[in-house]
């Protein structure tokens, strides 16, 4: 990785963390389709690493929000979807990945987008959790699901809630992917060079994470992400 490389995905990753501790996704969103593009053999793990300062900073900021009852439910399914990740994970090669990538971008963003109003349930929270399990194991992208789950929901609700998801996923598919031998030390060199950019942008977010009109910026991320989506599929 070249140093400018470095200082571009520094800037791309603290605008990421930036974006999704304002309103509750975008990390991945954005930075899956940029890692695909410039250091494939990246994903999932370091941006699995990343998240999970940014998402612990956001659920001790917005700890009394929480949907604890929802968050189980999510849980359960985002523990058996991580099986089923793994499986995708080893099942692609980079060129196929990177088409997976995108093609998980524009098909959760879009459904982000057009899916009607609905309250979370229990069958709802297994069958997002069960997605996210897939997707993030594989791709490392989770949010619009969980996004979509509590889209209805107050901001401090979607964010903290959604926070402790990512959380607790972000972890289980680390244990196992580490124990299936998926982890390698460039990886984790990767995660620990950019942790400081992550750091910065969850914390410039507390500066308008109460100010920042949540659902206008949400559907601005999603319309990026569909034409990064997109691109990364035409390239793979």
């Amino acid at each position: 990785m070249t140093f400018l490389t470095f200082v571009g995905l520094s800037l791309a990753v603290c605008f990421s963390a930036f974006v999704q501790g304002s309103v509750g996704i975008g990390f991945a969103l954005i930075m899956a389709p940029i890692l695909a593009f410039v250091a494939p053999s990246l994903l999932p793990i370091t941006l699995l690493m990343l998240m999970i300062p940014l998402n612990l900073l956001v659920v001790y900021r917005e700890r009394k929000a929480v949907d604890w009852r929802g968050a189980r439910w999510v849980m359960v399914g985002r523990f058996f979807g991580t099986f089923l990740g793994i499986w995708v994970l080893a099942a692609l090669s980079l060129r196929q990945l990177e088409l997976a990538v995108g093609l998980f971008t524009v098909l959760a963003a879009v459904i982000a987008l057009m899916a009607p109003p609905f309250n979370p349930t229990r069958a709802a929270g297994l069958g997002a959790g069960l997605f996210t399990g897939v997707t993030e194991t594989a791709t490392g992208i989770a949010g619009p699901p969980l996004a979509l789950l509590y889209q209805h929901a107050s901001g401090p609700v979607l964010r903290a809630t959604v926070a402790l998801c990512f959380l607790a996923g972000e972890v289980i598919s680390l244990v196992i992917l580490a124990a299936s031998g998926a982890v390698h030390a460039g990886q984790i060199t990767a995660a620990a060079c950019l942790v400081p950019a992550t750091l910065a942008g969850t914390v410039l977010s507390r500066l308008s994470h109460a100010r920042i009109n949540g659902p206008a910026l949400r559907v601005a991320v999603l319309i990026f992400s569909i034409a990064s989506g997109v691109i990364l599929m035409l390239k793979g």
